[in-house]
């Protein structure tokens, strides 16, 4: 069971909190079980809607399944605010060096930032926050008007709502589009938004359509993307022809059905990869025979 550690700041806002945490609260209903630890450096704080929150302040042991998630606060400006103490700053360095993942909501990003943790990496904040926090932290690759950026599992997202979406892609990444589309489904949340073509996971990325057919065929292909899954299976369980499936697919999506499968097979070698299985492994895991074709896939993709 892994945890996931919300590191929270005086004037931290409920909805940078509640969004993810409701997220992998709602994973439990489908199978994925996480446990949600609540820190401070003090007791109590105060959110900035005004809501008292009493917290721990003693770090759980973590490990590298584990993640670490600095909600946002209220910051017209990032200078002066919310000031996490260097020990704190050190353990969200310890945890990702130890291959854990590190997120922020919106202003957050300014303490993965004072942790050195966006140093040559790609990341985002609230669009208010994006030359601020290229200015005080001139290492950062600040990419702007893009809902999340995921970079070396240091993930950052943009203004409040965005951490729902944050919280998705990391559900999707690591368990599955089919997982992350039910916790969508169940929060009746848009399954759809994604954060820019590169980072999104492909679930989220190509699901911005209202084509129900598709969607139901996309259900399938998400549960079992592992599988061998002939077009003329899927055009059954869509109630059509295979010429037909094929054409409503691409009309929705942009691409048949074969080719959303192998994005979403390459999307979750490249998980298993950064949590340090090597390529072969990890396409065997997803269905494929070796990792040649996770290599041309990725080439096609890049062309």
């Amino acid at each position: 069971m892994a945890r996931v550690v919300f590191l929270l700041v005086p004037g931290f806002h409920l909805l940078d909190l509640a969004g993810p945490a409701q997220v992998f609260a709602t994973a439990a209903d489908f199978g994925v079980d996480y446990t949600l630890h609540y820190l401070a450096e003090q007791p109590e704080v105060s959110a900035a809607q005004g809501l008292p929150v009493r917290t721990g302040t003693t770090w759980p042991t973590l490990t590298a399944d584990d993640l670490v998630i600095v909600p946002g606060w209220r910051a017209p400006r990032l200078a002066g605010t919310a000031r996490l103490t260097e020990a704190s700053l050190r353990r969200l360095v310890e945890h990702h060096a130890a291959h854990g993942t590190v997120a922020s909501v919106c202003s957050g990003a300014d303490a993965l930032g004072r942790a050195g943790l966006l140093d040559g990496r790609r990341c985002t904040i609230h669009y208010e926050l994006q030359d601020e926090l290229a200015s005080r932290h001139p290492r950062a690759i600040v990419v702007p008007d893009v809902l999340y950026v995921s970079d070396d599992r240091v993930v950052t997202s943009a203004g409040i709502a965005s951490g729902i979406d944050l919280a998705l892609y990391l559900i999707a990444t690591r368990h599955g589009p089919a997982v992350a589309a039910g916790v969508a489904r169940a929060m009746i949340v848009p399954v759809r938004r994604h954060g820019d073509e590169r980072q999104a996971s492909a679930v989220l990325r190509h699901r911005a359509h209202p084509d129900d057919v598709v969607h139901r065929v996309q259900d399938l292909i998400d549960a079992r993307f592992t599988e061998r899954l002939p077009l003329a299976e899927l055009a059954r369980a869509a109630g059509c022809g295979e010429r037909t499936l094929t054409r409503l697919f691409v009309q929705a999506t942009g691409m048949t059905p074969l080719r959303y499968q192998q994005a979403l097979r390459v999307e979750r070698v490249e998980h298993l990869v950064g949590h340090g299985a090597t390529v072969d492994a990890a396409a065997r895991a997803v269905g494929f025979a070796d990792a040649r074709m996770v290599r041309r896939l990725r080439g096609r993709a890049r062309t």
